[in-house]
């Protein structure tokens, strides 16, 4: 009965602790978009990104990729959506 008690008590602390050790989706997110290059597509992850789900990559490939289109627009263009996005040309784009 003590066996078994002390096992028990021994699982709960492992898992407990793995649990504990995890990263959060979020977490994995952030990694996985600093290791975005242009050579990454829904097929083809890097390493960072493998925790995640494919739903989740596709939505941070996405954001990636849309982040790099605007930095890459001539500023006319930018401010030009930046108006039709809210009205004003003030950054939120």
């Amino acid at each position: 009965m003590r066996h078994t008690t002390a096992l028990l008590a021994a699982a709960c602390l492992l898992a407990a602790g793995a649990v504990g050790c995890s990263k959060s989706q979020d977490e994995i997110a952030k990694e996985c978009e600093a290791a975005l290059t242009e050579k990454a597509t829904k097929a083809n992850r890097p390493p960072e990104c493998e925790g995640l789900s494919q739903k989740n990559y596709d939505a941070v490939l996405m954001n990636w990729a849309l982040k790099n289109a605007l930095d890459e627009m001539p500023k006319k263009q930018r401010d030009t959506l930046d108006y039709y996005d809210d009205g004003s040309i003030n950054g939120s784009i």
